[in-house]
């Protein structure tokens, strides 16, 4: 029995599934990078095609990387008080390395340094963390939870018949479903239906009654 025994093991020994996880999770964060100076850029941004097992086994460390990125965008805005636009190493970035400004830039600065470095022990990627941080947490910065969804494929895949799904963010490829259009009747046929609630002033409920009542007999004849 599996007792005291989480997750699948996936054919893999530990060190290998722990190296695949952190791989298919930098391929779905790595398909949000830029595609105007990559020759292999994805074809579609923010999702993989991969196994269903594999799927739901990754799924919780994106959305734990997420999260990590996600709570430190709150340091990151009230860093940029403290911050400065020179370039490093002139002499006004000096004056300001030897300021007050710098400490506490450094003091507001570090829960986010110490999120980036949690996150590449997580994903082992640099790229993959610097769009993780940059581009990914300020898109679910409002939203707790649920940055992925996972969607089964109809057919298997070829070779082993394994089943697959595709895993990918919420928000960029989502199915927005349409109301549906009320009928539109012709005027001809509205015209021909005559019922108390057209009674105005002019034509008082009784008369709208009498006029149906006859319209019907003549319907019989």
């Amino acid at each position: 029995m599996r007792h005291r025994r989480k997750g699948r093991r996936l054919g893999r020994s530990s060190s290998h599934r722990k190296a695949m996880l952190k791989n298919l999770a930098s391929s779905l964060f790595l398909t949000e990078r830029d595609a105007e100076f990559d020759d292999n850029a994805p074809k579609v941004k923010g999702r993989v095609v991969t196994t269903v097992e594999k799927a739901k086994e990754v799924r919780p460390l994106v959305e734990r990387c997420i999260t990590i990125a996600r709570r430190s965008l709150q340091h990151t805005e009230a860093a940029r008080e403290f911050q400065t636009d020179a370039k490093r190493g002139s002499e006004e970035w000096r004056s300001w390395r030897g300021s007050d400004q710098w400490l506490k830039w450094n003091q507001t600065i570090a829960p986010v340094v110490a999120a980036r470095r949690r996150a590449l022990q997580m994903l082992g990627d640099k790229q993959a963390v610097q769009i993780l941080f940059d581009d990914i947490a300020p898109r679910f910065e409002d939203r707790d939870g649920g940055y992925t969804r996972i969607l089964k494929l109809a057919f298997p895949r070829l070779g082993d018949a394994g089943r697959q799904a595709i895993l990918e963010f919420v928000g960029t490829n989502d199915r927005v479903s349409k109301a549906s259009e009320k009928p539109v009747f012709d005027d001809d046929d509205s015209a021909d239906t005559v019922t108390e609630e057209t009674a105005t002033d002019d034509a008082p409920a009784e008369e709208v009654a009498e006029a149906t009542a006859e319209k019907k007999d003549e319907d019989k004849e």
